[in-house]
């Protein structure tokens, strides 16, 4: 199972770093180590409650880009999630925001994190970045060239989207693992905050 894999719990609580905003975001603040320490702290937070696991996103560069990010932003967070496993002992996985799966395995695969989150492996969703589609097959691919087991937790009828039709939860489920190819699945509300949207 994957998530045995990974943490040492079968039924993990993964704490989340928002990043504070990063060089080229529309918010950035022009002090790299303010974000780190940031970061830092909350990493450190997070370890004293008792998390299994730790993902660091970076949240604050709304408006999100919808696929690729700045470069600015891969080397800053790989920087920033060096340092955050250097503090804590524990998994640590990486989501680069909106859905630059390439990036999150690309820094994952150089610092050595776990496991990354992926909003949109397969299918498309309406969001407010627009239609973003999964884009599966390159990133298994990738994978594969960097020779990296960092394993793909995908989410399933992301939050702050739409999917374009009415698909059956299970369906989509079962397609993002057997076709998409995913580790693991996530299944989040409609929004940050917002309880799940269905069971399996």
């Amino acid at each position: 199972m994957v998530l045995q894999k990974i943490f040492k719990s079968s039924h993990p609580i993964i704490g989340v770093v928002h990043l504070l905003p990063l060089p080229t975001s529309p918010r950035w603040g022009g002090s790299l180590k303010v974000v780190i320490d940031r970061a830092e702290q909350e990493a450190a937070a997070l370890a004293a409650g008792g998390v299994d696991g730790i993902i660091i996103e970076n949240f604050f560069d709304a408006p999100f880009a919808k696929d690729r990010v700045d470069p600015a932003v891969v080397s800053a967070m790989s920087l920033i999630v060096q340092r955050v496993m250097n503090l804590v002992p524990l998994p640590v996985g990486i989501n680069v925001l909106r859905n630059d799966g390439i990036s999150s395995m690309a820094i994952a695969a150089c610092v050595g994190a776990q496991f990354i989150r992926v909003n949109v492996l397969t299918g498309v969703m309406a969001t407010d970045q627009g239609l973003i589609e999964g884009q599966a097959h390159q990133l298994l691919r990738y994978r594969r060239e960097l020779g990296s087991d960092v394993q793909i937790l995908a989410d399933v009828l992301v939050k702050h989207a739409r999917p374009l039709g009415s698909p059956n939860l299970t369906t989509a489920v079962q397609e993002t693992i057997e076709r998409g190819l995913a580790d693991g699945i996530i299944l989040s509300g409609w929004g940050t905050g917002s309880l799940p949207i269905g069971k399996i």
